[in-house]
């Protein structure tokens, strides 16, 4: 059942030493979006599994309104969704300001697909199938990167970006960024100074099993850094990348 017919990987209740291991302590609302009644079924009882709190609906309306309304700390989004798609959701929560983290679950493994959500405002996206442990995986990590910053307003130098709005302000002028140049901000800035290695970059932006070459990383860093000239982005040798001060 929970191959051919969901798309997923069969699905394993993990022991306590094992949640202990992957950080599932204290339970957190997040928002299953999914219209396959199988796969949803199985999100939500996996998640539930793994420690999370589940609220779980079938159609994008239904989504975007329950997302709107608040309290959750991740949001699992299907794109193919009746009455409006996950595209739109992600592009409307983000225009009235929600920047809960959304994982976009879905079947398209193109890169323009990927390149589309990412566009649309999502934070990370994972190809069916995939196993219940990995999407648990990958949401601790984007609700452990949000919850990290106490102020929506992070400020290094003439650097001031708003997390919630994703905005960027240089030298108090307007910095127009990419989906991409965004995504490489956000994990640089929510190291809080500490540096980021460029596998670390590769995987937390463009997904540990994208198969994309690290050249891209530097390819989006340096435009990056014209952007946000004067503020540096520094290259630490041997430990990685940090917004300069």
């Amino acid at each position: 059942m929970y191959g051919a017919e969901s798309g997923l990987k069969p699905l394993a209740t993990p022991s306590s030493s094992l949640r202990r291991r992957l950080g599932t302590v204290t339970p957190v609302r997040v928002l299953v979006v999914e219209d396959d009644d199988a796969i949803r079924s199985v999100v939500e009882r996996g998640l539930r599994a793994e420690g999370f709190d589940v609220d779980a609906c079938s159609d994008g309306a239904e989504g975007l309104w329950k997302a709107l309304d608040g309290g959750y700390a991740a949001i699992v989004l299907d794109l193919l969704l009746p009455g409006m798609n996950g595209y739109t959701v992600c592009e409307r929560l983000r225009a009235e300001g929600i920047a809960t983290p959304i994982l976009v679950l879905t079947a398209k493994a193109g890169e323009f697909d990927q390149i589309e959500m990412l566009d649309s405002g999502a934070d990370d996206f994972l190809t069916k199938p995939v196993s219940i442990a990995v999407i648990a995986a990958r949401l601790r990590v984007l609700i452990r990167r949000t919850a990290s910053m106490s102020s929506n307003l992070v400020e290094r130098g003439e650097l001031h970006y708003d997390l919630g709005t994703r905005t960027c302000r240089v030298a108090d002028q307007p910095v127009v960024l990419t989906s991409r140049e965004d995504q490489l901000l956000r994990r640089l800035l929510l190291a809080n100074g500490a540096c980021v290695t460029r596998q670390e970059l590769l995987d937390d932006v463009w997904g540990a099993d994208s198969g994309i070459d690290g050249s891209n990383v530097d390819i989006y860093l340096r435009r990056l850094r014209e952007k946000l000239a004067p503020v540096t982005i520094d290259n630490v040798r041997g430990l990685g990348y940090r917004i300069g001060t």
